[in-house]
């Protein structure tokens, strides 16, 4: 849940900002298979905004173009005003770039890594110590920054591939799944520094994670399907538009039972691995009825609020880790 701080920072540039990234209809291809498939969505400034999505979404593919690493086939990204397409150097010297894969050298120290990130960067001498000096104090390793990196837990070791992107003091952070292999401890301690540094330096973050956990964090998300934007709110205005509780009921005969239902109750049915899925308002008093208009049929029934995996759901028709295919009858929607 956001602080009050946050509400007011959101809030404000709800009413009135300048985008500091804007895709536009993005699309791209490898040959004939699509990536992107118009792709729109803005980000604002000091927001944390999530990309959800799961693999073979196309969020990995929409990361490399915002971060320099691709050309689109179609469509435009402008991020800080500048095109990467266009002008990669200008947008590079705005972003700061944490990718999934480790990029730290374990064989240096942690002040070791950060000296060279500032060469490339152009940065030397006092300004460059000072500034390795204030990165470490901000990821609290400052007293260890002449240990190895090789000696630091992979939480630790994240924190410093953070302090690489930051060394330049970009306008925009781009994250590859920066949770990876981050124990849960690791993963709040990272979280509540994405926190601090977007309110109190207005950095804005772009995140891309398949993990339903970090999305609800997000201020903002897109959530990805088969390089489409299925949804693009808060969480909270996300899991809103089920506009009701989600149902599961197991029973032998799945699939006629879910016809009936809608017959009886003219109600919308889902069968997703064998268990009957429906979307209903007071849900809790529903079962009720269905157990007694099909009594002896039904093995099991469960009803919950809505989650970010059931907007998933409502908008595809199929689970978050399980793509469509013909042979699976099972997620057949009523």
């Amino acid at each position: 849940m956001a602080t009050t701080l946050e509400n007011t920072v959101i809030s404000q540039t709800d009413r009135q900002y300048s985008p500091t990234i804007r895709i536009e209809n993005l699309q791209h291809s490898y040959g004939d298979r699509r990536a992107l498939n118009g792709v729109s969505f803005d980000v604002r400034p000091g927001e944390i905004f999530g990309l959800l999505g799961p693999n073979g979404s196309g969020k990995t593919t929409l990361f490399r173009i915002l971060s320099t690493l691709m050309l689109p086939t179609a469509g435009r990204a402008m991020i800080a005003g500048f095109d990467p397409a266009q002008q990669p150097d200008e947008v590079r010297r705005r972003i700061g770039v944490v990718f999934q894969s480790q990029s730290v050298d374990i064989k240096l120290t942690a002040s070791e890594n950060l000296w060279h990130q500032g060469h490339l960067y152009g940065l030397r001498g006092a300004v460059l110590r000072d500034r390795i000096r204030e990165m470490l104090q901000r990821v609290a390793l400052a007293e260890r920054s002449g240990e190895k990196v090789e000696s630091f837990s992979g939480g630790m070791q994240r924190r410093v591939e953070l302090a690489k992107g930051l060394m330049h003091r970009p306008q925009i952070l781009l994250l590859d799944e920066p949770t990876t292999g981050l124990d849960p401890g690791a993963r709040r301690d990272l979280w509540q520094y994405l926190q601090e540094l977007r309110l109190q330096e207005n950095v804005s973050v772009i995140i891309t994670t398949h993990l339903m956990e970090e999305a609800e964090r997000c201020d903002r998300l897109a959530i990805l399907n088969l390089g489409e934007v299925v949804a693009l709110g808060t969480p909270l205005e996300l899991r809103g538009q089920i506009g009701g509780d989600v149902i599961l009921l197991e029973a032998a005969q799945p699939d006629p039972l879910a016809m009936r239902i809608e017959q009886k109750f003219k109600i919308a049915t889902t069968v997703l691995d064998g268990k009957i899925r429906m979307e209903r308002k007071d849900g809790h008093r529903f079962i009720t009825d269905i157990v007694e208009a099909f009594p002896g049929e039904i093995q099991s029934i469960s009803v919950s609020k809505p989650t970010l995996e059931d907007v998933f759901i409502h908008r595809t028709g199929h689970r978050f880790w399980n793509e469509p295919t013909p042979e699976e009858p099972a997620r057949r929607k009523h």
